[in-house]
């Protein structure tokens, strides 16, 4: 399996791998999302990418070799997270939607109020949606919000098309 795998994720430039890892270790976890749209866009044709856990596998095996600590489905009082990763500098609340919206995604983490779970942290909590679409096999849409910030002009959505 790491034979079949691991060609799709290492062997890229290092300059796109040092990029992304660069953004999330910056804050800028939006202009990351969008060059691993890139990234995904490459990866061959699976007849089996049709449920939610392969892209949170795909997303797992990314952000764990460009060195970040990354949990998946994280058990709360409301829920399970779909994914949370720890920069040294933020804690990010994933949760990952197919075929749906990032909004739909934003939500659900705001309905169940995941960031609790995590508020004795001590870091800076960015809640993150992500859509992926089955069709283009990538990333379809993501969203943002700073939880410090949350209700101001922080919030963001930006559509992929």
């Amino acid at each position: 399996m790491m034979r079949s795998l691991l060609p799709n994720y290492v062997q890229r430039p290092a300059e796109l791998n040092t990029l992304v890892a660069e953004k999330i270790y910056n804050g800028d976890m939006d202009g990351a999302l969008v060059l691993m749209r890139t990234v995904l866009s490459t990866i061959p044709y699976c007849e089996n990418t049709h449920y939610e856990g392969h892209y949170q596998q795909l997303l797992y095996v990314i952000f764990t070799l460009i060195g970040n600590y990354v949990d998946v489905e994280v058990r709360t009082p409301k829920g399970r997270v779909d994914m949370v990763m720890r920069t040294p500098t933020t804690l990010y609340v994933v949760e990952l939607k197919l075929n749906k919206t990032a909004d739909t995604a934003l939500e659900q983490i705001h309905l169940r109020n995941y960031p609790e779970r995590f508020a004795l942290c001590g870091l800076p909590i960015v809640k993150v949606g992500i859509n992926f679409d089955s069709e283009r096999h990538t990333l379809g849409g993501i969203g943002l919000l700073n939880k410090e910030l949350e209700g101001t002009f922080c919030e963001m959505y930006r559509a992929m098309k």
